[in-house]
């Protein structure tokens, strides 16, 4: 594929919602012709994306989030990625901002190093050179698929969120179809603000994680480790009077002290060694929420209620701007 490549950038957005993603491309990209922008404004995303893929007239289907600030020369990337007709799907991490708090930092450090999420962590950080991968790599919030692929697999599963896309990604590779990662093909995406906020994120991507398993009956062992970490941490506070039971604990304390100082001695800041609280946090948390995904079942379709797509940018215009949103900047 060359740069002619035509692009559908898909962007989720709950009712009202204010969507940075598409006043940021307002302003890098103004002058491109060469890609539309659906915007799928609604309460369940996984169909959201749905329908605006099957309204989306490009040759790859760019999906977004709504605070999802991509560089310039993701497109071209993109469609270089793509010039081998087995490649299905190309995507790139979702960076931390320079500008976030010193807790978003903290938070964004802990996704992206390899005690705190393993190979989970290239999500999260710029790492190696483009490669072929699996869905560990990759991120929704920043993912090309083919539309032609995309609409031979049937989209989304609709019953799950989050996870849809690692659920997606895996029919992809069975079809016999190449994924591609690419570090150099960012976007900027703000961690969560606040400790609570962050505690939901892993517990919704733990219960995510325990979801897409009861659907695809495919187990992956590393990504139980949390689950597994969980009943140690039972059991050893059950077994409390039996010494050796908190050799793990006191292993796994000291990796994740080792951790926090690398942070520090690579990001000079002090506050990095606030990790050390904040890996076992997410790993208990994550651990929960699979153990939750396993045991409420199978999920159901979520209530579409209504949604609106909104194609906000066509192709051929070389300018484009936003129809008024009632959100506002945070």
């Amino acid at each position: 594929m060359s740069r002619e490549t035509t692009f559908s950038i898909i962007i989720p957005v709950k009712p009202g919602g204010y969507v940075a993603a598409c006043e940021h491309l307002k302003k890098i990209m103004p002058d491109d012709p060469g890609y539309e922008i659906l915007l799928a404004e609604g309460r369940a995303p996984s169909r959201q994306r749905n329908l605006a893929a099957s309204e989306a007239g490009g040759d790859v289907l760019y999906f977004l989030d709504d605070d999802s600030l991509i560089s310039p020369e993701n497109l071209a990337l993109c469609s270089a990625g793509m010039s081998d007709p087995a490649v299905a799907v190309v995507g790139g991490p979702s960076l931390t901002p320079a500008g976030d708090s010193r807790l978003q930092q903290l938070f964004g450090y802990a996704l992206s190093s390899a005690f705190g999420s393993g190979a989970v962590g290239n999500r999260y950080r710029a790492c190696g050179k483009i490669r072929e991968t699996t869905d560990k790599e990759l991120i929704l919030c920043n993912l090309a698929v083919r539309r032609s692929v995309f609409a031979g697999l049937g989209g989304f599963n609709e019953c799950l969120y989050p996870n849809e896309e690692n659920e997606f990604l895996e029919r992809v590779t069975s079809a016999g179809f190449t994924l591609l990662h690419d570090p150099s093909m960012p976007v900027y995406r703000s961690q969560r603000r606040t400790l609570k906020a962050f505690i939901r994120q892993m517990f919704s991507y733990g219960r995510g994680r325990g979801q897409q398993t009861l659907i695809t009956s495919s187990y992956s062992l590393t990504s139980f480790i949390p689950l597994f970490f969980d009943l140690y941490l039972v059991i050893a506070l059950i077994c409390i009077k039996y010494v050796l039971l908190l050799v793990p604990l006191v292993v796994y304390l000291t990796a994740a002290f080792a951790s926090s100082l690398i942070a520090l001695l690579r990001t000079g800041r002090l506050f990095s060694l606030f990790l050390i609280g904040i890996y076992p946090l997410m790993h208990i948390v994550n651990g929960a929420g699979l153990l939750w995904g396993l045991v409420i079942g199978k999920p159901e379709p979520l209530g579409d209620g209504s949604i609106r797509i909104r194609r906000i940018k066509k192709f051929g215009e070389n300018n484009h701007s936003l129809l008024p949103l009632s959100g506002e900047s945070p």
